[in-house]
C-alpha cells in the first residue's frame, strides 16, 4: 500500500480502525473489548453475556468519574453494543447463529488490529532483537534452500548441516555444552509471544475473509435468475481460486501442521518446559501462553466452520431447486388428472387430445439426393475495350503459394521423435523456401492445426535469403518470442 495523501485520507475516513482510534470512546471501546475478546481468545460472545459485561464497565466507570461519567456514558450498554457494530463504526460483527434468535457479536479484524497498534505503544522494559535477526536470518536460509534446483547444491549444504551437526555432538560429548543466558532466553521468549498473539489476530482476519467470500455466494443465490448451471460454476471457481490462493494454502498448511497428535503434543511438552525456566518466569508471562496451541486449534475451527457453512449454502440450494422442479412435474401431473376426471363423467364430443404415433424416421441412404453442381453464370459476350494504361502485367504472374500441407508434414514428422519442436528448430531442418510469408503460415498452423505455447522470456532469430533485384543473395531475419509446437 502506498502511503500517500489521498490514500490515507481515504482510510481515516473509511477504515474501522482509524474512525476508532478517533472516537471520543475509544478508549472504553479498546480497554473493553481487549479484555473481553482478545485476553481470553474469545471469537463470539451473545449480547446478553456482553452486555451485561459492559453494564458492569459503564458502572464501575460511572462511580469511579462521578457526575462526569454520568455525562460521558449516558446510554445502556446495548444501545452501546449496537452502535459499536453499526456500518458506520464497524467494530463489532453483530449475527444470528442459525436456530437462535439471540444476537451474537465477535470482534472484526480491524478492531483487533487497531487494539494491537495500542499495546505496542507502551513502553517495554526489555526490547529484543536478536532473535529477530536469528529468525529473519533463518527465514532467508530457507527460501535460499528451498528454491534450489541444483542437486549438487543441495546435497553440498545438506552435509555442512550434518557435519555442524556432528561437530557440536563432539563438543557436548567432551564436556562443552553451550546454554543460552538469561537474555538471550527472554528475547527469544519475547519474540514466541508476539509472534502468537499476531498469529491469532491473523486467524481472525481470515475467517473474515471466507466470510465474506460466504456472503457473496448468498447474495448471488438471492439475486440469480440463471441457469443453475452457470451459477455453481462461477461459485466453485470462486471458492476454489479463495482456497488456492497463497492465503488458502498456508491456512491449509497451517491447519494440517496443527492437526498432527504428535506435534500437539510436541509443542505441549516444550510450552511447559520453556515456562519453567527461571528467566521465563521472570517475565511474568500470561497463564494463558501454556495453552496457546488450543487457542490457535479453536480459531482455526471457526474459520473451518465457515467454510462448513458456505458448502451447507450450496446443498441448500440445490436442494431448493429440486424440490421446485419436482413440485412443478408434480402441480402438472395433478393438473393432467383433474382434467381427466373433469372429462370421464361427460366425455366432450370429438377429439379431446392428440398425440403423435410414436415411430422411427427411417432414412436410407439411397434415398439421399445426389450431388447437384452449382450452375454456372453465363458471361454475356461483351466486346471488351483496350485500355491505354501502362501496366506491368508481371506482377499477376509472381504470386507467393506456400504448400500448407507440406508444412504439416514438416511439422508431425519432426513431432514424431519428440514431445515438442520449437520453430526455429523446424526452419533449421528445412530452410524457408518462401521467406516472410511461409513463416507467416507456420504461425498461423500453431493456432490451427497443432498445440503451441509462446515463451515470452526467449527471444529467437528467424533467417532466410532471398533475391535482389541485381541478383544476389540477400539475408533476412525476424526476431520473435520461442514457439513451440507440441503433440
Amino acid at each position: 500500500m502506498s502511503i500517500d495523501f489521498a490514500t490515507l485520507e481515504v482510510l481515516r475516513i473509511h477504515h474501522p480502525a482509524w474512525r476508532l482510534l478517533r472516537s471520543d470512546h475509544a478508549p472504553l471501546v479498546a480497554s473493553f473489548l481487549h479484555r473481553v475478546f482478545v485476553v481470553p481468545n474469545v471469537r463470539v460472545m451473545a449480547a446478553s453475556d456482553l452486555s451485561e459485561a459492559l453494564e458492569d464497565e459503564l458502572y464501575a466507570l460511572r462511580l469511579q468519574m462521578g457526575e462526569k461519567g454520568e455525562t460521558a456514558f449516558p446510554k445502556p450498554a446495548l444501545d452501546y453494543l449496537n452502535d459499536w457494530a453499526a456500518p458506520d463504526k464497524g467494530w463489532l460483527r453483530k449475527f444470528y447463529r442459525p436456530g437462535t434468535d439471540e444476537a451474537q457479536f465477535d470482534l472484526t479484524p480491524a478492531t483487533e488490529k487497531a487494539i494491537a497498534w495500542l499495546a505496542q505503544l507502551s513502553e517495554r522494559q526489555f526490547v529484543g532483537t536478536e532473535s529477530r535477526l536469528l529468525m529473519l536470518f533463518d527465514l532467508l536460509k530457507q527460501m535460499s534452500e528451498g528454491s534450489e534446483a541444483d542437486p549438487a547444491r543441495r546435497i553440498a549444504e545438506l552435509h555442512k548441516k550434518r557435519d555442524d551437526i556432528d561437530a557440536e555432538i563432539a563438543r557436548v560429548l567432551s564436556g562443552d555444552l553451550p546454554l543460552l543466558d538469561d537474555t538471550a532466553l527472554k528475547d527469544r521468549f519475547q519474540q514466541f509471544m508476539q509472534g502468537a498473539r499476531e498469529l491469532l489476530t491473523d486467524f481472525r482476519e481470515v475467517e473474515h475473509n471466507f466470510r465474506q467470500l460466504d456472503r457473496r455466494v448468498r447474495e448471488r443465490i438471492a439475486l440469480w435468475e440463471g441457469s443453475k448451471g452457470t451459477l455453481l460454476e462461477d461459485i466453485m471457481g470462486e471458492r476454489d481460486a479463495i482456497s488456492d490462493s497463497d492465503q488458502g494454502k498456508s491456512f491449509r498448511a497451517f491447519w494440517d501442521f496443527l492437526l498432527s497428535s504428535r506435534r500437539q503434543e510436541e509443542l505441549t511438552e516444550l510450552l511447559d518446559r520453556v515456562l519453567a525456566l527461571p528467566a521465563v518466569n521472570d517475565l511474568q508471562p500470561d497463564s494463558r501462553m501454556r495453552r496457546v496451541h488450543y487457542d490457535w486449534m479453536e480459531a482455526g475451527e471457526h474459520t473451518q466452520r465457515t467454510i462448513a457453512a458456505l458448502s451447507q449454502q450450496l446443498r441448500r440450494f440445490l436442494d431448493d431447486q429440486a424440490w421446485l422442479e419436482n413440485r412443478r412435474i408434480m402441480d402438472i401431473l395433478h393438473g393432467i388428472e383433474s382434467k381427466a376426471l373433469a372429462l370421464r363423467e361427460s366425455p366432450p364430443i370429438g377429439n379431446v387430445i392428440e398425440m403423435a404415433e410414436a415411430q422411427a424416421d427411417i432414412e436410407l441412404a439411397m434415398e439421399r439426393p445426389l450431388f447437384t453442381p452449382v450452375v454456372k453464370p453465363v458471361i454475356a459476350d461483351l466486346a471488351l475495350q483496350a485500355g491505354e494504361e501502362d501496366i506491368d502485367a508481371q506482377a499477376l504472374f509472381d504470386q507467393v503459394v506456400v504448400d500448407k500441407t507440406h508444412l504439416i508434414r514438416h511439422i508431425r514428422h519432426a513431432l514424431q521423435d519428440k514431445a515438442q519442436v520449437t520453430l526455429s528448430e523446424l526452419v533449421t531442418a528445412r530452410p524457408l523456401q518462401h521467406g516472410l510469408a511461409e513463416l507467416v503460415v507456420y504461425l498461423q498452423l500453431g493456432s490451427e492445426a497443432f498445440s503451441t505455447v509462446v515463451d515470452e522470456n526467449t527471444v529467437e532469430s528467424i533467417c532466410w535469403q532471398v533475391s535482389a533485384t541485381d541478383g544476389q543473395e540477400v539475408v533476412r531475419s525476424a526476431r520473435l518470442p520461442r514457439v513451440i509446437f507440441m503433440h
